[in-house]
């Protein structure tokens, strides 16, 4: 059996296809913000609801603050926030696991419950009719969740097992020195929860903790889907009606200075690759130069048409996916820069890594780039709120800043309006190398002497 090439199908002609070049790209257009209501519950509980009739589904968020005051209780406070949000669907005074499981699942929904360091989060998605039923049954566990003694002792020492395999996974060390070396005393440095401090939990701990913590005064409940607002509302303000508790702000350290100078060098003998991390302070969501630092960052190595995975990926092999982020806490923002190389190419990655940020600061980009990464910023954006999920999960996260639906248009406008000139006036300020901390994780015994070529090594803090 014989197969024809496309040119031996055209005789050889290929004048055709040489004429038909690709159009050019359609413009990204701004969208607009979706028609959000807005509802301060009698309890104090805030309440944000689109009507997005796609399909007759709800996706419904609950967030409800649950930062550390001060270093002195971040350890605490993570720890009991990773096993509470493991054990709050334990059991409520009304209902053991399998019945309000049973009873979640009747109604089509699957209820799960995560914890970081600004927050609990309730997540779950429900067909239109089975909303009001989840709404009670979410008001009953942050109202009466029971953590029954045993399933929370034997849900710690598997939240133990869990950290204790973590610990051993390099980009988690790699993450926590990181975090260490931007943050200091800040909760934020607190990214794993203690292992001393988790096996020391009790039920009655993590009881006494809800008592105290899970109140609806700051939190925001978050509906997305085929509902009528007004409906969800009075569904909401029903369902929450025995939440109640006194009126207190959280308390949100600011993101204290850091010195970027030196490589800080972690330890990992026999590794055979090296875990490369650098991190700075950047704007939030509320500054005006946020559009333009977002493309900034993207442009650098924020996707996959960067400057960073052309250096490293394309023109040397270094490393398969070095990223870029902007990261939007509630007590700031930072940037993070990760690559993993191997060993004998650390150094190197390093240099080139700070070569593209000292391009990227001191030499405006071109049109093309920026233009590119507009396009794609813009177009991410639209995609990751076209869906009910990724609608109510972008507000959600806006809502922990203090902002509204209508930031989406204003951030769109924003980035469609950015220039090189403001590219470039960010990049100085926040992609300098001088501006940033780097850290290694890797076999010292094999990085050590190239990496101290570049900078002065710091012992992990």
């Amino acid at each position: 059996m014989t197969t024809e090439t496309s040119s031996e199908l055209t005789n050889g002609d290929t004048s055709e296809s040489a004429d038909m070049a690709l159009p050019p790209l359609i413009e990204a257009r701004a969208g607009r913000a979706p028609r959000a209501v807005s509802a301060t519950l009698p309890n104090g509980l805030d309440t944000l609801v689109v009507r997005r009739p796609t399909v007759p589904m709800v996706e419904v968020r609950l967030r409800i603050p649950l930062p550390a005051a001060n270093s002195a209780t971040a350890a605490a406070t993570t720890a009991r926030g990773s096993l509470m949000s493991a054990s709050m669907l334990f059991g409520t005074a009304q209902r053991n696991q399998e019945r309000l499981a049973n009873d979640l699942a009747a109604v089509g929904a699957d209820l799960s419950v995560s914890a970081d360091a600004d927050r609990l989060l309730f997540s779950t998605a429900v067909l239109r009719t089975g909303l009001s039923t989840v709404l009670g049954l979410l008001a009953e566990v942050v109202t009466s969740a029971s953590y029954p003694s045993a399933e929370v002792a034997a849900e710690r020492d598997r939240l133990g097992q869990r950290i204790a395999m973590a610990l051993t996974q390099p980009a988690v060390v790699a993450r926590m020195a990181r975090s260490r070396r931007l943050f200091g005393d800040h909760p934020y440095a607190q990214t794993m929860p203690d292992l001393s401090v988790v096996a020391g939990l009790e039920a009655a701990t993590l009881r006494r903790t809800h008592r105290d913590r899970v109140r609806p005064y700051g939190a925001t409940l978050v509906v997305v889907g085929d509902v009528q607002p007004a409906t969800v509302v009075r569904q909401a303000t029903s369902a929450f009606a025995d939440w109640v508790g006194p009126a207190r702000k959280s308390r949100m350290m600011p993101l204290p200075d850091f010195d970027p100078v030196g490589i800080t060098l972690v330890d990992r003998p026999g590794a055979v690759q090296s875990n490369v991390r650098i991190g700075g302070g950047a704007v939030g969501r509320r500054d005006p130069v946020y559009a333009a630092l977002q493309l900034a960052n993207l442009i650098f190595g924020g996707y996959f048409s960067s400057r960073l995975t052309e250096n490293l990926r394309e023109r040397n092999g270094f490393t398969y996916s070095p990223h870029s982020g902007i990261d939007n806490s509630a007590a700031g923002s930072t940037i993070l820069i990760d690559a993993d190389v191997a060993s004998a190419v650390t150094a190197r990655a390093v240099h080139e890594t700070w070569y593209e940020l000292g391009r990227m600061a001191l030499a405006p980009v071109t049109q093309d780039e920026l233009d590119s990464a507009r396009r794609y910023a813009l177009g991410t954006l639209a995609l990751s709120t076209a869906t009910q999920a990724g609608l109510a999960s972008t507000l959600t996260s806006l809502a922990g800043q203090g902002l509204s639906a209508s930031w989406l248009t204003d951030y769109q406008k924003a980035v469609a309006g950015v220039t090189i000139a403001d590219v470039q006036a960010v990049s100085h300020r926040y992609l300098s190398v001088s501006s940033l901390a780097t850290v290694v994780v890797g076999d010292a015994a094999l990085v050590e002497n190239s990496l101290g070529s570049l900078a002065a090594l710091r012992k992990p803090g």
